[in-house]
């Protein structure tokens, strides 16, 4: 008797990385308060614009703690709702820090941000905000970055002895601070 034979199978397709998403349309911020603040800051403001509804300034390094001075004290932001970052490792200028404010009297929101190296130490914003001081620690834990002339930079989400920082790129969350783990949860594996 002749052997049956199989259908071929088609090959699979070869994988392919997804499509990044398009970028989010950028559109100029125009108006009194981002006049105002380039006017009084000239060439330190890099860019005002407004995407997706949310308007922003982009800040060289050295002009960020008098940005949010001037925006705090002349125009009102009186509310700092969080600091954060992203990570970008294969740009010189690593990690942005955002810096998210609002005003009640105008009822508006904005953004500060600002590009670093990863060897740098921003100048911490406690002394405009007092509520920077536990913002700009979650940054410390998270990303690694140290603020220059923080009153109590540590930790303040993960343990002291915690290795590394999650929200890096590098850091694998499976392989997160296994050691710190299992001598102190008794277990293998964090995941």
């Amino acid at each position: 008797m002749a052997e049956e034979q199989k259908p071929e199978t088609p090959a699979k397709p070869a994988a392919h990385a997804p499509k990044p998403p398009p970028a989010a349309p950028v559109a100029p911020w125009e108006g009194e308060l981002p006049d105002s603040v380039k006017q009084q800051f000239g060439e330190a403001i890099l860019e005002a614009s407004v995407s997706l509804g949310q308007s922003y300034l982009a800040v060289k390094p050295e002009a960020v703690i008098s940005v949010l001075e001037f925006l705090r004290f002349e125009k009102d932001f009186d509310y700092l709702v969080d600091v954060t970052a992203v990570d970008y490792p294969q740009r010189a200028e690593r990690f942005d820090i955002v810096y998210i404010l609002y005003s009640f009297s105008r009822n508006e929101r904005i953004r500060v941000k600002t590009r670093i190296a990863a060897d740098r130490q921003p100048e911490s914003a406690v002394d405009v905000y007092l509520t920077a001081n536990w913002l700009e620690r979650e940054v410390f834990d998270m990303f690694g970055i140290r603020f220059a002339n923080h009153p109590d930079m540590k930790r303040i989400l993960l343990p002291d002895e915690w290795q590394g920082h999650p929200l890096r790129k590098e850091t694998s969350i499976l392989a997160m601070d296994n050691h710190w783990v299992k001598e102190n949860l008794g277990i293998e594996s964090g995941q």
